[in-house]
């Protein structure tokens, strides 16, 4: 629900009702993961997808049926490969979900003000007994679910399903983590194309070039920040901790008084990805350079130069998506080759569980058996979805 923040918030604030449908669980392959949520107003609206389009008529269903009842109720999307594809889940798998009624109270309210905000913040969602459905914000979590199982919860970047965690009943935690921070140095533009595209993708882009007619709101209207300054001067004012493994700096300076000190600066510093545009000439010189100043092979390994993948354009738009891909790539461990080309699963997924021994192999994405068979004989809301065996809603 966080992901949908600033959607709903002025519903909420509106007095619109509205009734949520989250993704707890995915087995075998779907194209969102646990966390996933969509959002439907008592006029039919819909805010968000759980799937890319495959079971989102079944998913409205759901939710009306919350909204009206003012019940939640727990379903399972999709089932054997064959069902699935006669419901509409194209990938081949199933999802489970909770769909619940979202009231405009302030503690939920506060929080998806935070998520809008870009802040950290995390909430609840009972997945089972008399209180499925319901909503905690992270205050009501640190009161209600045990320390111990909380604490891998909060801040994470994954949902993470709590078993036991409430009343001996399952919760699903759901986290908001601050927009991934992309920090340009160089005001060309190849950076102002790089500021609309990585924006459009979900960072908060930062600016910074030694010339002032060049750092303007004109040109880059969607960065968070704007510094005329010398690179590496601001790298090195920067507030350390706000920096994280999902944190990515970019030299597009084409300068080489310029350049080198900055990389100095950027290896120095904990990211996730440090890169430099550049021909490989240029590339060379400049490593040979920063060896000088004493850069540690270690830190010039992580030196992502020359900048991006083999998309094969070369105007300023299509070289900002080849250095994005290389950012995603290198983040989330993939290969940047064409999927058509490699096996395996489409979706890299850990375990939701915050216990690793609850850990089912379907969450991985693999070709694991199939859920258990169901009768779908009619194609139907009622063939597809049906209660969890376990945590239906209502159970005690």
């Amino acid at each position: 629900m966080l992901e949908l923040a600033r959607d709903l918030l002025p519903l909420l604030k509106g007095g619109v009702p509205l009734a949520a449908v989250t993704v707890t669980q995915v087995a075998r392959s779907a194209p969102r993961g646990p966390g996933a949520t969509m959002a439907v107003t008592a006029d039919g609206r819909v805010i968000g997808s759980i799937s890319g389009g495959c079971v989102e008529g079944d998913a409205v269903l759901l939710a009306h049926h919350a909204r009206l009842t003012g019940r939640p109720q727990a379903a399972r999307l999709g089932f054997s490969d064959d069902a699935a594809h006669a419901a509409g889940l194209a990938c081949g798998g199933s999802v489970d979900v909770v769909a619940y009624p979202v009231p405009p109270e302030d503690q939920v309210i506060e929080s998806l003000e935070a998520a809008s905000a870009g802040r950290g913040v995390t909430i609840g969602v009972v997945l089972s007994g008399a209180s499925a459905g319901q909503t905690m914000d992270e205050r009501m979590l640190r009161l209600s679910v045990r320390a111990d199982t909380l604490a891998p919860a909060i801040g994470a970047r994954d949902s993470v399903v709590l078993p036991g965690a409430c009343g001996g009943h399952d919760v699903l935690a759901i986290s908001s983590a601050p927009r991934p921070r992309l920090l340009l140095l160089g005001a060309g533009e190849h950076a102002a194309a790089l500021c609309r595209v990585a924006t459009g993708a979900g960072f908060a882009v930062e600016v910074c070039d030694v010339w002032p007619t060049l750092v303007t709101r004109e040109r880059f209207p969607d960065a968070v920040r704007l510094v005329a300054d010398l690179p590496q001067d601001y790298l090195a004012g920067l507030d350390t901790e706000a920096l994280d493994a999902r944190s990515a700096i970019c030299v597009l300076t084409h300068d080489e008084r310029v350049d080198v000190p900055s990389l100095e600066a950027a290896l120095a510093l904990s990211v996730g990805f440090v890169g430099a545009m550049g021909a490989r000439a240029t590339v060379a010189r400049r490593a040979a350079l920063l060896r000088e100043r004493g850069v540690p092979a270690d830190d010039l390994a992580r030196l992502h130069s020359p900048l991006g993948l083999d998309l094969g354009g070369s105007t300023p738009e299509e070289t900002a998506v080849s250095v994005l891909a290389e950012i995603v790539a290198a983040r989330h461990g993939g290969s940047g080759a064409a999927l058509r080309d490699r096996s395996g699963p489409l979706h890299r997924r850990r375990s939701t569980s915050a216990d690793p021994a609850a850990a089912d192999p379907a969450d991985a994405d693999v070709d694991a058996s199939p859920a258990a068979p169901v009768d779908v004989a009619a194609r139907s809301c009622a063939a597809s979805v049906v209660p969890f065996p376990v945590s239906a809603a209502g159970a005690s």
